[in-house]
């Protein structure tokens, strides 16, 4: 049976009246639709654009599609239509299209540096194998690669780019010959660096970038992704350290505390920002609004620019359209106009996905 729904469509500030057919939107009147929302803001789905279905509480694989399913529905039920995995050690592409997930961006397992990584999470692989790897694992995703750029190298005593500049530059040109983007994991200063100089689609994190690097990233469209409640964790990363690692405890506290003027200078320079949690490892799934209300407190984005980094324009990024004629029929409905408030988005009244809706549950937790 078709649905309809009516209130205030977002991000055009219009009433206006929607009619669901299947998994389909369309503005000509259906007959016959049963009326499901009258009234409220409608918003398309949000996106969480760093998430991780395959990794468990604690940073472990997940062992089962039950487990991934478990960690999309979370993330559903907090407004999440759609998500971008940015790196999973289980491979899951029958779940693409389950009808009551939220739709799936992958890019197949991490490529990391040997013995540097989380351990069980990625494919870890010396400079010679990289391109290879990276061409394996653009197969094994559906339209994304990960690599990890830096990590922490213990003959150093610091973060430290995972490869030379060279094997780098090399593996994000080989994501683009197998037809996907390259995102790259990034705190230090200097892989970071490598990585923009040579194309990457998405930096993830991105708490090294400099002035001169947010404005390439702009005039090239690189995205950033901050998961700025992630960078929050890093105290407790250097506690962990300190003692073992004292320059490098020092360098992701000073991390830290420079990243919320680190994205506000890359939301003023015009840097593409999308919405990522970092959820699974540390990170609760079901996070984004969360994350939303960071962005917009301490990095001074606007509310408006915060929903579109959520949802029109993050799924624009992925190939989605929004709320228009033909377009997929998710969406989320608001009894107040999160432009207003964007804790409103903690407790929608409708949750539309793939054309069918789906029972709210309670409030989402608060980080």
């Amino acid at each position: 049976m078709a649905l309809h729904v009516r209130g205030v469509l977002l991000p055009d500030d219009e009433v206006r009246d929607l009619w669901l057919v299947g998994d389909r939107v369309t503005f000509e009147p259906v007959p016959g639709a049963e009326t499901v929302a009258n009234g409220g803001f409608i918003l398309p789905g949000l996106v969480d654009a760093h998430c991780h279905i395959g990794i468990a509480r604690g940073g472990t694989p997940i062992t089962s599609l039950d487990q991934a399913r478990a960690l999309a529905r979370i993330d559903r039920d907090a407004g999440v239509l759609a998500i971008r995995d940015a790196g999973s050690p289980f491979p899951y592409p029958e779940l693409d299209d389950e009808p009551d997930l939220p739709r799936l961006f992958r890019a197949g397992r991490h490529v990391a540096p040997p013995k540097r990584y989380l351990r069980g999470i990625g494919v870890e692989v010396g400079a010679a194998e990289v391109a290879a790897t990276v061409a394996e694992q653009a197969a094994a995703g559906n339209g994304w690669v990960k690599l990890v750029g830096d990590w922490i190298d213990r003959g150093v005593g610091d973060l430290a780019p995972a490869w030379d500049a060279e094997t780098m530059t090399a593996a994000v040109a080989a994501a683009h010959a197998a037809g996907v983007r390259a995102a790259v994991h990034t705190f230090s200063e200097s892989a970071v660096e490598i990585m923009v100089r040579a194309g990457v689609d998405s930096v993830e994190h991105g708490t090294g970038l400099s002035l001169d690097l947010i404005d390439l990233m702009a005039r090239q469209g690189t995205a950033l992704i901050p998961t700025m409640i992630n960078i929050r964790t890093f105290g407790g990363i250097a506690d962990q350290a300190r003692g073992k690692f004292p320059g490098y405890a020092d360098h992701m506290i000073a991390l830290r505390d420079r990243f919320p003027q680190v994205v506000r200078a890359a939301y003023e320079a015009g840097v593409p920002i999308y919405v990522g949690t970092d959820a699974g490892g540390g990170i609760d799934h079901g996070l984004a609004v969360e994350e939303m209300l960071l962005l917009h407190e301490q990095a001074g984005m606007s509310r408006l620019d915060v929903l579109a980094a959520a949802s029109w324009a993050a799924r624009a990024w992925l190939g989605l359209p929004g709320l228009v004629e033909g377009a997929p029929a998710d969406l989320t409905i608001y009894p107040e106009d999160p432009r207003q408030d964007l804790r409103a988005l903690r407790t929608p009244t409708h949750l539309i996905l793939r054309g069918h809706p789906h029972p709210l549950t309670s409030p989402k937790p608060r980080r």
